[in-house]
């Protein structure tokens, strides 16, 4: 007899259901998140489970590497695919269990991707290098914000991390405004010191595999970048349309339209925030180094905004990329920005 389990897995504990082929409850129960315990509940349906479906949480790696390793079959939900009926007055995490144990037994889970173990390190040390980027360049903004408050003028990044709580007191007037900005400034050089440690640590130890080597061919797209969109992206062949890939990498709209008119959003934490930065920081570049991608960046800022346009921008390298990557051919500006 088939068997289906669901598991609505927390930080620590998860909630076991088992249902057979006419969608009875065979065996439940509430663990704590260890690993020996799950496995013996489970021990005694080994032979009739065709599959077990996991809650795509942020803690779901021991549990989905160590099931696997037993020899189950796992299926990784996505939740955000997921929807049960708005009708429901009640559900609690046995519902919950269920509900992924039924939508795997009637064929129908919205499935997440489980990312090969052994590389999934090296994404996250990317991951918390991206996070440091982004970090460092908020504390930039800020100091750039506090200057111009205090003096009307504007400065560049590259002057900011050059100076002194000294020379800052003399530009603004006022040595608490002087020693905030220097403080911060403290913060940028400690984060630019981590940044360059974790890209060297990645590149020494990481090669781009043969089939993402051509996008170094596009303007904007360095090693750390192309490295970060490889450790994301896994198997370009998982995405069936341009379309799939671009929405992943979060470079399309997200809103509801009738008749013309906008009735909302939609899901817009759907996909991958780390390749929509990736993206967005190979646009910030091509605009830098590319002509193409400058002219089509100026006509979009003339028609919008710079924000509208940059993310435009990051849509059309993710969407050339993906043909990139799944015709292995060069990077080509004509085609990606017309």
């Amino acid at each position: 007899m088939a068997l289906y389990c669901g598991i609505d897995l927390h930080s620590s504990n998860c909630q076991i259901v088992v249902l057979d082929q006419k969608l009875d409850t065979v065996a439940e129960r509430r663990h704590r998140n260890e690993f020996g315990e799950i496995v013996k509940f489970l021990e005694p349906h080994r032979e009739e489970l065709v599959g077990i479906a996991v809650e795509s949480t942020r803690n779901w790696y021991w549990l989905v590497d160590g099931l696997m390793e037993a020899g189950h079959r796992c299926h990784l939900a996505n939740t955000s695919a997921i929807q049960q009926y708005e009708g429901l007055k009640y559900t609690d995490d046995r519902h919950d269990a269920r509900w992924l144990a039924r939508l795997l037994a009637l064929g129908i889970l919205p499935e997440g991707y489980i990312y090969p173990r052994q590389e999934r390190p090296w994404r996250d040390l990317l991951r918390r290098r991206a996070f440091l980027v982004r970090s460092r360049t908020a504390q930039l903004l800020t100091i750039h914000s506090l200057f111009e408050q205090y003096t009307g003028r504007s400065v560049k990044a590259n002057e900011m991390k050059r100076w002194t709580s000294k020379s800052v007191a003399e530009q603004t007037g006022d040595p608490q405004v002087a020693l905030a900005a220097t403080a911060m400034l403290r913060v940028v050089n400690v984060m630019t010191t981590q940044i360059r440690h974790l890209e060297k640590e990645v590149v020494g130890h990481v090669k781009l595999r043969e089939e993402f080597e051509l996008l170094r061919t596009a303007r904007g797209i360095g090693e750390a970048i192309a490295l970060t969109i490889m450790c994301e992206v896994g198997d370009i062949h998982r995405f069936p349309k341009v379309g799939n890939f671009a929405s992943y990498c979060r470079c399309v709209k997200s809103e509801r339209l009738s008749n013309g008119k906008r009735k909302g959003s939609g899901n817009k934490r759907n996909g991958n925030p780390y390749l929509s930065w990736a993206f967005t920081e190979a646009a910030h570049f091509a605009v830098r180094f590319e002509p193409r991608a400058k002219s089509f960046f100026d006509r979009k800022s003339r028609a919008t905004n710079k924000i509208v346009a940059i993310r435009a921008l990051a849509n059309k390298m993710a969407r050339a990329c993906y043909y990139v990557l799944r015709d292995q051919v060069p990077f080509d500006p004509q085609k990606a920005f017309g």
